[in-house]
């Protein structure tokens, strides 16, 4: 297959993720490893793995990351683009449409039954992905421990990329102990260290916005969720946005598919129109095709180097105890009664029995069950 040909290949999968893809980044994973490496076999269980690894270790949006590392293995630089864009544009788009018409109507349809639905679902749906993911990356007798470790840690709150780095770090020194013999070893770990400047004086100005959502993307780590903390500070509490616009904007990342990130084309059309929507976008997602760009050459280097891949074991093994942790939490705040309980139940049979249905149609399917279910 030319290079033309995977691109258009993975315009078509990014695009149909981009329209599907809902329930926040450990879920946009779970589905991406779906179609990569178990039905296309693009990527091998191992450097996928990695790839979340890698990942997670820089900052920025891990799902949208992913799509533009699956796009750069296929393709180089051009499919590193064409993924990326593919799987963004898509929620960009909706999220567009509900800001245009929440400046005109100045509220959000009733979507909560259709949320209802889908949160139950998509747990099933992490946890049919993440279970291939784990056998793979429990490699050892020490790596379980520090799995068990890091989720113990996780699920007491502790920040997610100090797991990570934590759980790496840990892996080298007592590899390092254990092995004598290893001598004048150069140690990259790929850290970005960004200084976050305090702003004193923000005005609504595009120019303003860019810098704002620019200086977000490249020093964000961890879910998307923590954006909007960052966007209370910079943009509540300055005046930019009121706080029921930062709630709304919530909502709309909530519940419709794709990158979380899409909320700021919302709070940019909030604030400058259209043109605000389409400089807070570019900026906020600029970071991460950078980032990757340059991480992605090294992640086969770590795997081909001892104390890299020691290191990149210990980072998979957290990332999946992590992403366990992560499941419980939805399942404490999401499967609360016997309706959501059923639509649990149900999506974890098909998602394990029926391993061929596309996690997609689990995901919609389960948000019309929701609906149906509430009006009972």
């Amino acid at each position: 297959m030319n290079q033309n040909s995977e691109i258009k290949e993975l315009a078509k999968l990014f695009l149909k993720l981009g329209l599907t893809a809902f329930g926040g980044p450990v879920a946009h994973i779970a589905m991406m490893q779906e179609e990569v490496v178990q039905k296309r076999k693009w990527l091998s269980e191992q450097h996928f793995l990695d790839l979340i690894g890698a990942t997670n270790l820089i900052p920025g949006p891990n799902s949208t990351e992913m799509a533009i590392h699956i796009g750069n293995e296929r393709a180089g630089w051009k499919g590193l683009i064409a993924a990326g864009l593919c799987f963004i544009l898509p929620a960009v788009f909706i999220t567009g449409f509900f800001a245009w018409g929440y400046k005109q109507y100045g509220q959000l349809p009733e979507i909560q039954p259709f949320i209802y639905g889908i949160k139950p679902a998509i747990i099933a749906v992490i946890l049919a992905a993440i279970y291939p993911l784990a056998k793979k990356s429990l490699k050892s007798i020490p790596l379980a421990g520090i799995g068990i470790a890091v989720l113990i840690l996780s699920l007491l709150d502790f920040h997610e990329i100090y797991l990570m780095f934590g759980a790496g770090l840990f892996a080298l020194f007592w590899y390092f102990i254990r092995d004598q013999k290893v001598k004048n070893t150069s140690i990259f770990l790929p850290i970005t260290l960004m200084q976050v400047s305090t702003t004193t004086v923000l005005t609504a100005t595009n120019m303003n916005l860019f810098w704002i959502f620019l200086k977000i993307g490249a020093i964000l780590y961890g879910s998307g969720y923590v954006l909007f903390a960052f966007l209370d500070a910079e943009l509540v509490a300055t005046g930019l946005l009121t706080r029921q616009q930062l709630i709304d904007a919530i909502a709309v990342g909530q519940f419709t598919p794709g990158p979380v990130f899409s909320s700021v084309t919302f709070i940019g059309y909030q604030i400058k129109g259209f043109s605000g929507a389409v400089v807070s976008t570019i900026a906020i997602f600029l970071p991460s095709f950078i980032f990757v760009a340059l991480l992605n050459p090294l992640v086969k280097k770590m795997r081909g180097s001892k104390p890299f891949s020691v290191f990149l074991d210990a980072v998979n093994i957290a990332s999946v105890a992590i992403i366990i942790s992560i499941c419980y939490a939805m399942a404490k705040d999401t499967v609360t009664d016997l309706r959501t309980i059923l639509i649990a139940i149900i999506s974890l049979a098909i998602t394990f029995g029926f391993k061929k249905i596309n996690s997609a149609f689990i995901v919609l399917g389960s948000s019309i069950l929701g609906y149906i279910l509430t009006l009972l």
